[in-house]
């Protein structure tokens, strides 16, 4: 698969090199004509620039760039479930299965199947089936047989080498964290493009370069950008384990050990699991990490203090390395000095003086503690106010509030009211777990709702005027701005992050997706590339009603609104198979249902198996289902899809359909569960009230516009002009929050 042509499509456009875009022929070769017919296939239209710029491409580059998207669809895959034209029930129950089950024990008449199991007669209706009803191993492999049902067009821009450079400064520079699909990007263009001088923002993004410049041999160059012993750690961490995030052993053991629980898995295994997180480095790897530390920029003592949060971890990679050995080296005094003062604990902790202070009620001495670093005073700013009060807190805090990023100062302001509500309880997901409920603090007890509500505003208030601030202190001749409505509805890229790649237009955890038509088809599929074994993942959906629950999964495969399309536990050699739900809105709506929310589970062993495949195809026309192999999927139909790359996730939640206003809120919530009966729908919806707290790219554009003077207008011919294509790079998008 071509890297840029990959990237391009998440930016809705399609890569063509500098060196084909010097011609000036005029007319549509026939070559382009075909590619543009078979990209419609696929649910793609192709705008009047590129179209120019691609009847200047070799046949061979138009190839590649077919190529590229029908694997990107997932056209070459086997899309066929365990059930023919499964929107007809087959009323299979739990008497075929059981007396399937004795046929197999103690032998007797049926039809064997080429899995081994024998069918008797009058249980499952074998002609409906694609594979064994009883142990769900599929035997057949469809064809794709609908293309271009979907009713509406993704339309194609032009995508150039200075749209990729420039691509890359704006993922090296976001003032956010970034994303799985965004440092999958990040990662192909840096091997691809030198290294542009500019300051990166964030340290995730810092150790993806890093990498990178290790890989090309340039560690020399990669300490350079190391600012304290974290970035270390965490580097080393990334190598070792794949995270960004510095996740404890622990967690991850107690992860994979739970993920691992319903089998009863051998202690054996939960040792191999440990030995995998076990440290092992050469002396070049150990001299290397030793230069890197005995380099930083820092005094010993606030390189222990750095340490300190992080201790066991630090003494096991210390050993590891054998840095002890390195600083008796010459010319390592400093790493030397820092290894004494650390085994010594010969240092004081900064956040033990706050601690200290603030246990004794010492206002002053923590205030004047916390203005000393700003981040952190605004990760603790609500704590606080409940602890001692807002006026002086606040106070306290405006002092130093232009020296918080901005993207603290947002976040500050969206959680207020969800923060200070007495009745809330608030979804959480801890680093390396699972999203989770938890009650209000149990300060907001002492205070009453007006003084909650004006806890509220303050921070509000205070976070507010600092914005307006920054944005009247950038200077523009501009005087109009449009603003795209659909941006109203996108959340800032701020707080929740996707940890699964989305290879169409990616999209924010929180965007909603409008439903053309009548009903919508979930589908999953794994096991492409894989050999033939038990590998049991489920596709299942919670309905969600005013006063009860119901479930559409492979313990129920009908119920109202929702038909399952059969369960697979086996998959095939190397093909790989699918499942489908189809959901009927009108049916769920007369109902009376109010959510329908969409999951995926590893029932088999560990966490959910790289590579599947999540989304849902929706359209204004309905979608047609084989008679022959029950085959459902249409890449044209498709409206968002994500692909599972690594993680812990047991289960997750991939988005809620919310039946009333008929949207799709795309989300992404890991939850420990081998079953949908184990999601715990609090999460869900604590979760829901999480994202409409947020601030949309719209209404940051209306502050911007506001606090500039610029008049917004309907058209697209305004000064600044910020439309859906723009915010398709969300990197670019964390370019307003000015610091």
């Amino acid at each position: 698969m071509n890297t840029f042509l990959q990237i391009g499509l998440r930016q809705q456009a399609i890569f063509i090199p500098d060196a084909l875009l010097n011609t000036d022929k005029q007319y549509v070769t026939p070559t382009t004509a075909l590619l543009v017919a078979n990209l419609a296939k696929l649910g793609f239209g192709i705008s009047e620039p590129l179209l120019f710029a691609l009847q200047h491409t070799s046949p061979a580059y138009q190839a590649t760039i077919l190529e590229t998207f029908r694997e990107v669809m997932g056209v070459n895959k086997n899309w066929t479930p365990l059930v023919k034209n499964w929107l007809i029930p087959t009323n299979e129950n739990i008497a075929d299965h059981i007396i399937t089950y004795f046929t197999n024990i103690f032998g007797g008449a049926g039809t064997t199947l080429p899995c081994g199991h024998i069918i008797p007669p009058n249980t499952f209706p074998l002609e409906r089936y694609n594979g064994c009803p009883f142990c769900g191993t599929p035997f057949v492999a469809g064809e794709i047989e609908n293309f271009k049902q979907g009713s509406e067009i993704r339309v194609l821009e032009l995508w150039t080498a200075g749209d990729a450079t420039t691509c890359l400064n704006d993922l090296l520079v976001s003032k956010t964290a970034l994303d799985a699909t965004q440092i999958d990007s990040l990662k192909a263009l840096l091997t691809a493009l030198p290294l542009p001088a500019v300051k990166i923002g964030m340290k995730e993004t810092l150790m993806t370069v890093i990498d990178t410049l290790i890989s090309k041999d340039e560690a020399q160059q990669a300490a350079t950008l190391f600012t304290t012993p974290t970035d270390i750690l965490r580097y080393l961490w990334y190598k070792h384990t794949g995270f960004l995030q510095i996740i404890e052993p622990k967690t991850i053991l107690k992860r994979q050990a739970k993920n691992n629980q319903h089998i009863g898995i051998a202690a054996k295994t939960k040792v191999q699991h440990a030995a995998a997180l076990k440290l092992k480095y050469s002396r070049k790897d150990g001299l290397m990490v030793a230069s890197w530390l005995h380099s930083l920029p820092m005094d010993t003592t606030s390189m222990c203090e750095i340490m300190h949060p992080k201790r066991n971890m630090w003494v096991r990679f210390i050993r590891a390395l054998r840095l002890p050995e390195f600083s008796q080296r010459k010319g390592f005094s400093q790493l030397r000095t820092l290894m004494d003062k650390f085994y010594q604990q010969d240092y004081t902790v900064w956040q033990g003086h706050v601690n200290h202070f603030r246990l004794r009620y010492d206002i002053n001495s923590t205030m004047e503690l916390l203005k000393q670093r700003p981040g952190l005073f605004a990760r603790s700013l609500f704590a606080n106010i409940l602890w001692f009060g807002a006026a002086p807190v606040t106070a306290a805090f405006a002092e130093i509030v232009d020296k918080v990023p901005a993207r603290l100062l947002l976040t500050l302001q969206m959680y207020a009211t969800y923060y200070f509500d007495k009745t809330t309880t608030r979804a959480v997901k801890p680093l390396g777990g699972v999203g989770k409920t938890v009650p209000g603090n149990k300060l907001l007890a002492m205070y009453d709702d007006q003084q909650l509500q004006d806890m509220q505003q303050a921070v509000t208030d205070l976070c507010i005027l600092a914005m307006k601030k920054r944005f009247a202190a950038v200077k523009t001749t501009a005087k109009t701005i449009y603003i795209a409505p659909a941006l109203y509805k996108i959340p800032l890229p701020i707080g929740d992050r996707s940890e699964q790649i989305q290879d169409l237009p990616a999209a924010l955890i929180g965007t909603r997706y409008a439903i053309k038509g009548d009903k919508i088809c979930l589908f999953m599929e794994w096991g492409k590339g894989l050999p033939e074994q038990h590998l049991d993942m489920d596709l299942s959906c919670y309905i969600a009603y005013d006063s009860k629950t119901d479930i559409c999964s492979f313990s129920r495969l009908q119920t109202t609104g929702c038909l399952h399309s059969g369960d697979i536990r086996s998959i095939p050699n190397m093909i790989g198979t699918a499942e489908y739900i189809h959901i009927d809105i009108p049916a769920l709506a007369a109902a009376g249902a109010r959510y329908v929310t969409f999951t995926c589970n590893a029932y088999s062993e560990g966490a959910i198996t790289p590579n599947l495949v999540l989304g849902w195809m929706d359209s204004k026309h309905p979608m047609k289902v084989s008679e022959k192999t029950g085959v459902t999927y249409d890449p044209s139909c498709v409206q968002h899809m994500v692909r599972i790359t690594r993680g812990l996730a047991k289960g997750l939640v991939f988005g809620v359909l919310e039946v009333a206003t008929r949207e799709i809120i795309w989300l992404e919530m890991a939850f420990d569960g081998q079953i949908i009966q184990q999601l715990d729908l609090k999460n869900v919806t604590s979760i829901l009230k999480k994202l409409d707290s947020k601030l949309s790219i719209g209404e940051l554009l209306y502050a911007k516009a506001t606090a500039q003077q610029l008049e917004i207008v309907d058209n697209l011919q305004a000064d600044e002009v910020y439309t859906m294509q723009w915010a398709l790079n969300t990197a670019a998008v964390t370019q307003l929050l000015t610091d």
